[in-house]
């Protein structure tokens, strides 16, 4: 059995984000956009880390989630994302889905050129409220594997869904039956 490549650092992963949004700067990567749905592409993947182009159009964006225990990072290319993330305690996984620790939810604009790196429990929802045409570069280590998806209830969190997947563009799963 071959021992798991070590997790990059938040430094490492931001240093990603930021070669590859380089690249898009120079003409490296093609970008698409599309109204219908968020467009994507993965540029990297390996034992440590996988990296993903992202576009966003006019109201697009995601739900409040985290990465599944995934660290990551993004750097915005261009335009401007607002990222809404959450501040506040996550219950641990033996005291169930709802976080007994209040807290609240923070609007942070995320220019062109600025990077934004998270833990793996880290909670967020992006999202692009201009006009303008988004572009971002992701990564995340160890690779995505499991996303969640919250709601903000009386300024708790509540995990709503959980979802196996290593796209992080995939559509969030419905609601998990209470």
């Amino acid at each position: 059995m071959h021992p798991t490549a070590p997790s990059l650092t938040l430094e490492e992963l931001a240093a990603w984000t930021r070669r590859v949004a380089d690249q898009v700067r120079s003409g490296e990567h093609e970008i698409h956009a599309d109204t219908d749905h968020r467009w994507h592409a993965r540029v990297h993947c390996d034992d440590q880390v996988d990296v993903w182009l992202i576009s966003w159009t006019a109201d697009q964006g995601t739900e409040l989630h985290d990465h599944g225990g995934s660290a990551g990072a993004f750097t915005v290319v261009q335009g401007r994302l607002t990222e809404t993330a959450w501040s506040g305690g996550i219950a641990p996984a033996d005291e169930g889905a709802r976080s007994r620790r209040p807290g609240q939810l923070t609007d942070l604009v995320r220019e062109a050129g600025e990077t934004s790196v998270f833990g793996g429990h880290y909670v967020h929802d992006v999202r692009n409220l201009a006009e303008e045409v988004a572009v971002s570069v992701h990564a995340y280590s160890p690779p995505l594997s499991r996303m969640h998806y919250y709601d903000v209830e009386a300024g708790r969190l509540v995990r709503r869904a959980s979802a196996w997947t290593d796209d992080p563009e995939a559509p969030a799963p419905a609601r998990e039956a209470s």
